[in-house]
């Protein structure tokens, strides 16, 4: 058991880099948008500076719900065009469709439309 599981580990290594980030990078969060990195509480653990309308969330987070973030200037969006939802989900409305298709599953048809 111990053999296939440091076989294992060893494959994992190889395609898996530590991640670990400073005071002030920012990065994506699986939970909320871009934040930044407050301190480092742990090897694998940090604490983010959320914002005030995210007080209610615990702010220590494992570096595996981290992604780092690099600055572009199209990712910026007002913060009063977006109304969340006490959920901290928000709605949004469809432009245009864009393609639909028909795809066969089982015998089945469903169709496909990709709005955008």
């Amino acid at each position: 058991m111990k053999t296939a599981q440091s076989r294992q580990k060893s494959y994992y290594d190889k395609r898996r880099n530590p991640l670990s980030f400073e005071e002030g990078d920012h990065v994506f969060m699986r939970v909320v948008p871009t934040t930044g990195i407050g301190w480092k509480v742990g090897p694998v653990a940090y604490q983010m500076a959320l914002p005030p309308l995210l007080s209610n969330l615990h702010n220590i987070f494992h570096v595996s719900q981290l992604r780092k973030y690099i600055s572009d200037s199209s990712h910026i969006i007002k913060p009063d065009s977006i109304q969340l939802k006490y959920n901290l989900t928000f709605e949004t409305l469809p432009i245009r469709i864009g393609d639909r298709s028909v795809k066969t599953l089982r015998g089945k048809e469903i169709a496909l439309v990709k709005v955008i």
